[in-house]
Formats: C-alpha cells, structure tokens, sequence
C-alpha cells in the first residue's frame, strides 16, 4: 500500500465546514485506508491505501457529502510529494509560519498584475509547477498578497498549508 496525504480545502476556518479529525479519521478508516492519522484541525490526513490520487480525493469527497453534509476540495498527494515539497521550499526562514505553501490541483496561471499590486516590499512569491511559495516576514496575517492568493493563483483549486505543517506532515510518513 502507498502512503498519502489528503489536504482539504476550508474546514474549520471561521466557523464554517466543521470538521471533527476524529470524524474525519473514521470515515477514512471505513474506506478501507489504513493508519490513518490526522494533524490539526485544518484537514490534514496522513494514510496508507491502494488506489490513485484522483480515485481517493474522490472517494473522500463523496464520503464527506454523504455522512458529514460537507463538501470541499480534497488534494490527495503521494507521501514522497510531501517530502519533496519541504525539500524544494525556496526558502530557510527563522519562522515556519511565515512561509506558506500553495498546493495547487494542477499547474496554474499566474496573473502578475494581482501579484505585484499587493505584494509588500518584504514579501517573496515563487511558483513551481504543483506548489506556489510565499515569504512572508512580516506575518501571513499582515500580508494583502495572501488574502488574494486565489486571485493571483487562476485555473486551478488551492489550498494552503504553513511551512511548520508540511514539515509536521512530512515527519508522520513512514521513513
């Protein structure tokens, strides 16, 4: 069996999608994955199943609707893509909140004009082909540019994580 990561899109943010990890543990478990772990309440999952990536973001989708009444973007990614991510991040900053990952569902168009009309002077954008990076010293919370990353980000779905998450997540798969 393979190793995953599900990343779901917008539970547990402001009050809306509520998602209990123990919920959502279970019904992974009653799809038939297995060690099935859960790190904050923002909708990560570590697991092991057979399958691919589209078929169990699926699956967990339509389980999600059907038993909780949620329904939101779920990115399954393979455990070494995790890995890789924290390997590739361009950035070495002294706090891991400050950097956000941008997971995207496939490659996106980048629209330049939206991203340098809110980007701070202390801030640092990289796109790779699956992820998009943000260098934000000054605080995620403090930056324009994140509040509008679904608009600099086009043509696909996002979901972000800090660089403090993925490590964590990185450091639940099996070595």
């Amino acid at each position: 069996m393979a190793e995953w990561v599900a990343l779901l899109r917008g539970v547990n943010v402001g009050g809306g999608n509520k998602v209990p990890m123990a919920d959502l543990r279970a019904l992974a478990t009653g799809l038939g994955w297995t060690d099935v772990r859960s790190y904050i309440a923002s909708g990560n999952l570590v697991f092991s199943a057979e399958g691919q990536a589209g078929s169990l973001a699926a699956a967990l989708r339509q389980a999600m609707v059907a038993r909780m009444g949620v329904d939101v973007p779920v990115l399954v990614l393979p455990g070494a893509a995790i890995r890789a991510a924290l390997s590739d991040c361009p950035f070495q900053p002294e706090k891991g909140s400050h950097v956000h990952a941008f997971f995207l569902w496939s490659e996106a168009v980048i629209d330049e004009a939206v991203l340098e009309a809110h980007r701070a002077p202390t801030e640092t954008f990289v796109c790779q082909p699956r992820i998009a990076w943000l260098h934000a010293p000054d605080g995620i919370g403090r930056s324009k540019l994140a509040e509008r990353m679904s608009r600099v980000v086009t043509g696909t779905e996002v979901t972000a994580r800090n660089l403090n998450t993925v490590a964590k997540l990185a450091a639940m798969l099996t070595p």
